[in-house]
């Protein structure tokens, strides 16, 4: 998997160029194929993918924490403070929507997290993804794979990882930006106006695809630096190189991911955070921290769909390609 896409003819600034020349081909399985079987290859693989998961959440809780319980039932009370003062009467439903949208980007965190945790955070997410990966390789190449081979030999491209994952970060740099903005236009009133509100949400809109247009590199370079002996530098040019002319494609992909995120969590926190609303009412469940650990899981879970997601999409891309390039060399061959 470390060899990379041929030479490809992108468009220059200031620079004539046409467009057969940087047109780029693709044909892979649909969306909500996609969405399905990176699904259906963990399930596939639930024999090592449970006891992965239980790995990364008993370490998170050792080295990261838990959200509190008095946390969790702080955010409960004002909930319902807030709806007393509104003369507002929500039901179950609507409380454990609010209480999930109040949760679920804390990761089941608590408020007062350090910042040496979210460095264990960082460090556990991409564990999570190396290994994953390293298991989807094997299982996918038909070799036999076990937990304890993929802990220890997936870790080798850990730093070279880590270097791909600062430079994804800086390319965040435009969405913390707005980030910024909307914070300072919200204090200054400056969206009430009509006109002032429409350029900010151009602005909003350029910002996010500009950072979407330089992340479809790095995200598929933190998969192609997971093969041994790739550098990040040339693992960051061969990614250039494979979503040269289908960074669309990719953006959609991630808006596909985002969208299958959302609903996964609405349909499996919901009847918990319903379930647990109705277990509190019960004296000796009020000290449970059942949602945190909920929360723990379900995000860990989500680590595990993401970097499935992202590997079949770079292999798809990778045997494309791979299959052209083979198909131009045998049409040279015949013609000389």
């Amino acid at each position: 998997m470390a060899s990379g896409p041929s030479k490809v003819f992108k468009h220059r600034s200031f620079k004539r160029s046409y467009r057969e020349d940087y047109k780029r081909d693709l044909e892979v399985p649909g969306m909500m194929y996609h969405i399905l079987n990176s699904f259906r290859l963990i399930f596939k693989n639930w024999k090592i993918f449970v006891p992965l998961l239980i790995v990364v959440v008993v370490a998170s809780i050792l080295f990261v924490g838990l959200m509190s319980e008095d946390t969790y039932t702080e955010i409960q009370t004002v909930i319902d403070k807030t709806a007393a003062e509104n003369g507002a009467n929500i039901g179950t439903f609507a409380k454990s929507g609010l209480l999930l949208i109040s949760t679920v980007f804390t990761g089941g965190l608590s408020a007062n997290t350090t910042a040496g945790a979210w460095v264990f955070v960082a460090l556990i997410f991409l564990i999570i993804f190396l290994v994953t990966i390293f298991i989807l390789r094997h299982k996918m190449a038909g070799n036999k794979v076990g937990l304890r081979d993929a802990l220890y030999n997936s870790m080798t491209p850990l730093l070279s990882s880590f270097v791909v994952l600062v430079v994804a970060v800086i390319q965040t740099i435009p969405i913390m930006l707005l980030i910024i903005a909307y914070s300072a236009a919200i204090e200054t009133h400056f969206l009430d106006t009509p006109f002032y509100a429409f350029l900010f949400l151009a602005f909003a809109v350029l910002m996010i695809l500009l950072s979407g247009y330089l992340l479809s590199s790095s995200i598929m370079a933190l998969v192609a630096v997971s093969a041994p002996g790739l550098y990040p530098l040339d693992a960051l040019k061969t990614a250039s190189e494979l979503m040269a002319g289908r960074r669309i494609r990719f953006i959609l992909r991630m808006v596909a991911l985002i969208i299958t995120l959302v609903v996964m969590w609405v349909l499996i926190m919901m009847p918990l955070i319903m379930f647990d609303l109705f277990m509190k009412q019960f004296e000796w469940t009020r000290f449970i921290p059942f949602i945190p650990i909920c929360l723990v899981m379900m995000t860990c879970f989500t680590a595990i769909y993401v970097s499935t997601y992202f590997y079949t999409y770079y292999r798809w891309i990778l045997k494309f390609d791979t299959k052209e390039e083979n198909g131009k060399k045998r049409r040279r061959k015949k013609n000389s």
